[in-house]
């Protein structure tokens, strides 16, 4: 089931290792369409949290997508875009359609590339863009992007990032960015979360969270603005 105009409320994620808690039990509301970042250092529970939020929401039916942060980890060097694409039809019980397959390939700027080939027959970019568009098959509720500009070059992730934010407000998909970089979060999220050990210490709008941050692990983020400053 995709493509649901509500917000998606979710109770109760966390997650256990023997002996700790790495996620402790974390609530969050996502409304239909909305861009959420989620910011935090390595080891802050990112992932954990992502692999919870997918699991319960395909539990409840809810489609969701997500779309790793390197392209080589969806695709197969030795097998053909088309392949893939064929082969993600297949996973979500769709019959072909070029039409549906021509509308997506085209709000990603993919629109008469040649699917024919192998992965590395395109460049990164390209790749990355078609990840997302298998992504996009399903139509999810909720797509989400893990680091996506961290194997790209800036201007060609942002106008991926352009091209997906695009699709997802003429769909209603709500977007997830997870992310180290808060100025790659700030610049794309209408609402930023704040992770840090396995909590979500801060939830607010974008702007009033730069301007007024209220944790210590937000004011920090805020206060060096380069995350690349920061030990992470």
């Amino acid at each position: 089931m995709g493509g649901l105009s509500v917000t998606l409320h979710i109770k109760g994620l966390s997650a256990m290792r023997p002996g700790r808690t790495i996620l402790h039990p974390t609530d969050l509301s996502l409304p239909a369409g909305g861009r959420i970042g989620l910011v935090g250092p390595s080891g802050s529970g990112k992932s954990t949290l992502c692999h919870a939020l997918i699991d319960r929401l395909r539990t409840e039916g809810i489609a969701v997508a997500h779309v790793p942060q390197s392209p080589e980890e969806a695709l197969d060097p030795l097998r053909r875009l088309d392949f893939h694409w064929r082969q993600a039809e297949r996973a979500l019980g769709l019959a072909p359609d070029l039409a549906r397959q021509g509308a997506i390939l085209r709000a990603l700027g993919l629109e008469g590339r040649p699917l024919n080939v192998r992965p590395w027959g395109w460049s990164r970019g390209m790749q990355q863009r078609f990840v997302i568009a298998l992504a996009l098959l399903a139509r999810p509720s909720l797509l989400i992007l893990d680091e996506p500009t961290s194997a790209l070059d800036p201007v060609i992730a942002a106008a991926t990032l352009e091209l997906v934010e695009a699709h997802a407000a003429e769909t209603g998909t709500t977007l997830l960015i997870v992310t180290h970089d808060l100025g790659l979060a700030a610049a794309r999220a209408h609402r930023l979360l704040v992770l840090h050990d396995g909590r979500i210490v801060e939830d607010a709008a974008t702007g009033d969270l730069l301007d007024r941050p209220e944790s210590a692990p937000a004011q920090a983020l805020v206060a060096h603005r380069n995350w690349a400053e920061l030990p992470c």
